[in-house]
């Protein structure tokens, strides 16, 4: 890499971003004169002077001057950007300003009758993180390495690449955050400008990049890792195995409305009941309930480094609530959302097919692992204490960085193999949904299935692109759809339409179809209009499991009976031409058949008699195929006959 063309690593978190840097003394994260590497991802509109545009505050001043700005103050974009107005029933209550539906049932934010889009507020925020890149490595940047929730899909990764190109950066690799810290961790020894914390040189467990100065048996060192990545918005936690400088993903699992500010919620929660009952008032005004969203934030730190907290807050007209929360208090709170992390741990390590015992390491990221009751059972669940050497606010930014590194040719010997969090595929004949990129699968990746027209004549067909893990397109969720046209009329079942799905090392799907006799093709890379939210992800995994069962006999029975539907209508094609040659009591026999065989289709739920009754019909007509087959080949020798005369 030239020395005037750097690639950065950013962390845009719903709390915080931050930028990093790797250069000769390893990955770095680029502080402010006060030494802080936090960016808060918080932007305020102000008005400008009469005709100017309005003024754009972003960071510490915004967040600083929240409560004076209330309705102009933005914060935890992260949580809306890839979402529909839909998606945010239940965010909208804690938010202060004004979130209204925008174009293809997205949402924008309305700040005195100027709509701004989520992707436009992140990259305001970017290009500040740019800027402070710029200024400290002297000269411009124009690539950066962004991380995401593991579970965003494929529309909040579209929007946030879509946020940084905005923001006049090329976006070479969206990575999870979760597999940055990996990173991170895997070349600890190397990190520079290490937190206060941590004195001199650490020796981490966690096998380093191998280099040519690397002892060969660290490089041959194997071990399997669990992040736990409790961030502002999202939580994610991965399982992977680190051999050899490979970092590959085993499984993932999220939520990406679960996070620190849902923690903070229930002291709102609780202040906002409790004030109600005392004083017989709900906290409506705007500044009030900004203020209670810091001062929540702000307890919740406290509570992390001691046993109670002070609750003040000023209601007007002399009335003061004020209230004494202890860290035990505050725990009963908080336990369920921990235990909700807890359980997508379990899932996580269910399918990469381990158990608690088979994890070396556990790292914590993000800045709610800070709280107690977290790290106690983190402990608990994995039996072992969780490692917690680098500043968890940092490390994902530093990883991002060192994946930077990667791309630019510094680390030539590491090689980074992430998973697609849900499976994907396409809706087929009869409702049913064909998987072609099955969940957990390591990315970037490529998958092809063949498929056919049912219809004589068909000269196009819709392609349906479908996320999700139930055997029926209904219960999943569309991201697009296209149509492959100007296929050559033919008989039903002849075209070869091939429909290919690569997923890049983004986690950004491209679809395209070609039918091969043809040559006719289209594609589409997919942007659907919002993300998934947290409800969506629980129900898309929880049904998946539950109605297993009567998904497989439902797509099973679509299998049949499409191809009932095409057996008779081959069959009466083969009657048409070559019925004739039957005796009178075969053709009726066989017309019998058809009929019987329809009303079965309609009417019959024992699977397995429909499927004999299908293959006692194609018995049936094994002569009427015969005669069919010798009536092609005749018509075939006379056509040769024919040309050659």
């Amino acid at each position: 890499m030239s020395a005037d063309e750097p690639i950065i690593g950013i962390d845009l978190g719903t709390t915080f971003s931050l930028v990093a840097y790797a250069d000769e003394r390893g990955p770095h994260v680029l502080r402010d004169e006060n030494g802080d590497a936090r960016v808060p991802s918080v932007l305020a509109v102000l008005p400008g002077t009469p005709g100017a545009p309005p003024t754009l505050t972003i960071g510490w001043p915004a967040r600083d001057h929240a409560v004076e700005n209330v309705k102009t103050t933005v914060y935890s974009v992260k949580r809306l950007i890839g979402k529909g107005l839909a998606d945010l029933e239940a965010e909208l209550p804690f938010l202060n300003y004004t979130v209204a539906g925008g174009p293809r049932d997205t949402v924008q934010i309305d700040i005195d009758g100027r709509r701004y889009s989520p992707e436009e507020i992140s990259s305001a925020i970017l290009r500040k993180l740019r800027e402070r890149a710029e200024q400290q490595l002297g000269g411009p940047v124009r690539k950066a390495v962004i991380t995401v929730p593991a579970y965003f899909d494929d529309a909040q990764r579209q929007a946030t690449r879509t946020a940084g190109e905005a923001a006049g950066l090329e976006v070479l690799r969206i990575v999870n955050e979760p597999t940055a810290a990996t990173l991170a961790y895997g070349i600890g020894a190397k990190i520079a400008d290490q937190p206060e914390n941590n004195t001199g040189g650490i020796s981490l467990p966690i096998p380093t990049c191998p280099t040519a100065s690397s002892d060969a048996s660290t490089a041959d060192h194997t071990q399997t890792v669990v992040v736990y990545d409790l961030g502002g918005g999202t939580f994610d936690v991965s399982v992977l195995r680190i051999e050899n400088g490979v970092f590959q993903v085993l499984s993932t699992a999220g939520d990406t409305r679960l996070g620190g500010d849902d923690f903070d919620r229930t002291l709102i929660t609780l202040v906002t009941r409790e004030v109600q009952e005392q004083f017989d008032v709900g906290i409506t005004a705007p500044a009030t309930r900004q203020a209670l969203r810091t001062l929540a934030e702000a307890i919740k730190i406290r509570l992390s480094e001691q046993n109670s907290a002070q609750i003040e807050l000023s209601l007007g007209d002399d009335r003061v609530y004020r209230r004494t929360i202890t860290r035990a208090d505050y725990e009963e709170l908080t336990s369920p959302l921990v235990e909700r992390t807890l359980e997508l741990c379990t899932r996580a390590l269910r399918d990469a097919d381990l158990g608690s015992n088979d994890i070396q390491q556990v790292i914590l990221v993000g800045g709610s692992t800070r709280m107690p009751l977290v790290r106690q059972r983190v402990e608990q669940y994995f039996g072992r204490p969780p490692y917690t050497a680098l500043n968890p606010d940092e490390v994902v930014a530093l990883g991002a960085a060192i994946q930077a590194s990667i791309l630019a040719g510094q680390q030539p010997d590491m090689l980074l193999l992430d998973v697609t969090p849900l499976s994907l595929g396409i809706e087929t004949m009869g409702g049913a949904m064909g998987k072609l990129i099955l969940r957990n699968t390591t990315i970037p990746c490529r998958a092809t299935e063949m498929f056919t027209t049912f219809v004589d004549g068909q000269t196009a067909i819709k392609l349906n692109v479908l996320q999700g893990e139930r055997e029926l397109a209904r219960d999943c969720r569309p991201l697009g759809e296209f149509e492959l046209r100007g296929i050559p009329p033919m008989p039903a079942g002849m075209p070869k339409v091939e429909v290919e799905f690569l997923l890049d090392a983004n986690g950004i799907l491209n679809v395209s179809a070609v039918e091969q006799r043809s040559g006719t093709q289209a594609s589409i890379q997919i942007v659907p209009s919002h993300g998934l939210t947290k409800d969506e992800v629980a129900r898309i995994t929880r049904e998946s499991v539950e109605h297993a069962q009567e998904d497989i006999a439902a797509h099973r029975r679509i299998d049949l009976v499409n191809q009932v539907e095409f057996d008779i209508h081959k069959t009466q094609q083969m009657l048409a031409k070559v019925g004739a040659e039957l005796n009178a009591d075969e053709r009726a026999r066989i017309e019998r058949d058809i009929v019987v065989l329809r009303e079965l289709a309609q009417r019959e739920q024992n699977l397995d008699r429909l499927q004999e009754a299908l293959t006692a019909f194609g018995h049936s007509t094994l002569r009427l195929a015969e005669l069919g087959i010798r009536g092609a080949l005749a018509d075939q020798t006379d056509k040769n006959a024919t040309e050659e005369r």
